[in-house]
């Protein structure tokens, strides 16, 4: 990564301006009324070297929240809560091919549990084995995982953004239920109480920097970047890593490996998280998004610099 530093310092504002270019193809996500307020044309990244140099460009200190891309960090603090046989006897490890919120596989695939910890049904499942008594408490562990990671404090709940998802969220209540009807949901699990768990960690607010030091403690293999110490076992990063791969960029993951191919994960406010094994760390933002849910312009820079750097894991 030390070799390429100079060559992205030159040309990362200029690959930045060309794929911001293309943000007027996508829409700004509106059935979360809160997240329509984001700029459509807004563009911004930092690049996180195992160093701990960061090299930003555009809108990088716009604050967004991570909605999709919590999933990881929560899949990766419940496999650190309850290990990997109790989580994937309630989740599956395969990609659906379906949109993120569908319930069609629930019904029609034995045995009924979500295919992945990635779609919304499998991050439901997931939120529920964080352990903590109240919503509360799993929200704070929540976040003090996500603010070590991090390395920012002050990551908190977006108010008005868990407001707004919580309002609108008809089809992420009604996968809930199901789960609950299903006994995916244990007995003791109050279904309001688990949603109230999922939609605070998808509204925690974030921003570029903060997003890309989260990349980069996986991309080091889960640990801390400036003290070597081990936040997350390597063993969860791994299983993680590969979900990215597979099911990251929801039913578009297949296209995004072979034209970017790096592990990603996005989120509908317009982030994405992305990394290169023990190079680098990756936070975009980008507002307008695909038919897929993913950010035009963040797509096009990604593989922009994979193409350039040679990211490709592939």
């Amino acid at each position: 990564m030390e070799q390429d530093w100079p060559m992205l310092t030159e040309k990362l504002p200029f690959w930045l301006e060309e794929s911001r270019k293309i943000a007027s193809a996508g829409k700004v996500a509106s059935y979360i009324p809160e997240l329509a307020r984001a700029p459509q044309d807004a563009l911004g990244i930092c690049i996180a070297g195992r160093d701990g140099r960061q090299l930003t460009a555009g809108d990088d200190t716009l604050s967004f929240t991570l909605q999709s891309i919590s999933k990881v960090f929560t899949l990766l603090l419940a496999l650190m809560d309850r290990g990997e046989s109790a989580v994937f006897s309630k989740v599956g490890m395969e990609p659906t091919g379906d949109n993120f919120n569908s319930m069609l596989k629930l019904e029609l695939v034995e045995p009924g549990i979500p295919f992945n910890p990635l779609i919304n049904a499998g991050a439901i499942v997931v939120s529920s084995l964080i352990r903590g008594a109240t919503p509360a408490e799993k929200t704070d562990r929540i976040l003090a995982f996500f603010r070590e990671l991090a390395g920012d404090d002050t990551l908190a709940v977006n108010e008005a953004v868990f407001r707004s998802e919580t309002a609108t969220a008809h089809r992420n209540r009604s996968l809930a239920y199901f789960l609950k009807d299903n006994k995916v949901l244990e007995e003791n699990d109050d279904v309001e109480k688990v949603l109230e768990v999922y939609f605070r960690h998808c509204a925690v607010e974030v921003n570029c920097r903060s997003l890309a030091r989260m990349a980069l403690v996986l991309s080091l293999g889960g640990k801390d970047p400036e003290t070597g110490r081990e936040l997350i076992p390597r063993r969860y990063v791994q299983i993680a890593k590969t979900f990215m791969v597979t099911c990251g960029m929801y039913n578009e993951s297949g296209e995004f490996a072979i034209r970017v191919g790096v592990p990603a994960k996005s989120g509908v406010s317009g982030g994405i998280l992305a990394l290169v094994p023990g190079r680098c760390g990756v936070g975009i933002v980008g507002p307008a998004l695909n038919r897929k849910g993913n950010s035009v312009a963040g797509m096009k820079l990604l593989e922009t610099l994979s193409a350039a750097f040679d990211w490709s894991q592939f």
